[in-house]
């Protein structure tokens, strides 16, 4: 296991008001003291906001500008806009969203923030639900996951937005997780260098919504990555590759342990929901041998 290899230079402070054992609040600390000072973060309406505080007061030691739930990349392509005009086009632009706010009520413009290829920075905190409302599902929420909205368990699986993104054919697209610091790191270092529109999805266990112990947010993280629930992985281009952490050592048994969201399902249901994460992993697997074939041009 290695050591988080990053410096903390103080642009998330105390004083938030996340919940106790919050991984979303580390996973902020992690990302804005890599972005540095020389950013904007536009926030919509989540857990995020709630975290960051109220204007004029703020955790984050950039300037905020917070906006509506379903105008999150349209608020920051023209914040991002205006600073070109200035001749700052070096600031980046973060947006800081939920889940409810990038896979549902935002997507329009997030889709066409992508298509337009906006030289942002989303992070996505993806806690599968709307959970600073309490605890609906979003079409982020997983398959027999129980949610406020689906007290039986949910009945379709998670929408897989990575790929969406990838279909866009924008230059860079990954997951990550803050049970692995170093891998968000690497990958935030590596968006800010791109220009056009970069996209990174975090996982983050709630546990209000999750029912965990206030202690095991960080342990469920890096179990949905072990088992394969959450593969580590990035896409740049739309078409190339990358898995970051090449091996599933846990079951999804093992994740599913402890999370009061699925103590109603059956060992069929486990059974289930373990060949779909087999399906899914094995189909990465065939992309990461695809994306590394040669390109060849076909005779029209």
């Amino acid at each position: 296991m290695s050591f988080p290899e990053y410096q903390d230079d103080g642009f998330f402070t105390s004083g938030h008001v996340a919940c106790a054992g919050c991984s979303e609040a580390l996973a902020l600390r992690v990302i804005l003291n890599t972005i540095g000072s020389n950013a904007i973060a536009v926030v919509p309406p989540s857990c995020g906001a709630v975290i960051c505080g109220m204007h004029p007061h703020s955790a984050m030691g950039i300037p905020v500008c917070q906006t509506t739930l379903e105008s999150t990349a349209a608020t920051a392509s023209g914040v991002k806009r205006a600073l070109n005009a200035r001749g700052k086009e070096d600031t980046t632009v973060i947006c800081l969203a939920g889940d409810g706010g990038t896979y549902d009520i935002g997507f329009q413009a997030l889709s066409s923030a992508v298509e337009r290829n906006e030289d942002l920075l989303y992070i996505c905190f993806d806690n599968e639900g709307y959970m600073n409302t309490g605890g609906q599902k979003s079409s982020s929420t997983p398959l027999m996951a129980v949610t406020g909205s689906t007290p039986q368990g949910k009945s379709s699986r998670k929408k897989n937005m990575i790929e969406i993104l990838a279909a866009h054919d924008i230059p860079y697209v990954a997951t990550t997780s803050p049970s692995n610091i170093n891998d968000m790191v690497a990958k935030v270092n590596k968006a800010k260098e791109i220009r056009g529109f970069k996209f990174i999805s975090v996982l983050i266990p709630c546990i209000a919504g999750w029912g965990l112990s206030d202690d095991a947010g960080i342990r469920l993280a890096r179990l949905a990555v072990e088992s394969g629930v959450w593969p580590l992985y990035e896409i740049e281009d739309g078409h190339r590759y990358r898995l970051n952490h090449a091996s599933k050592t846990a079951t999804v048994a093992e994740y599913l342990k402890g999370q009061r969201r699925y103590r109603h399902v059956s060992p069929e249901q486990v059974e289930q929901m373990q060949a779909n994460v087999d399906d899914d992993w094995n189909r990465l697997q065939q992309k990461l041998v695809t994306s590394e074939q040669p390109i060849r041009m076909q005779n029209l």
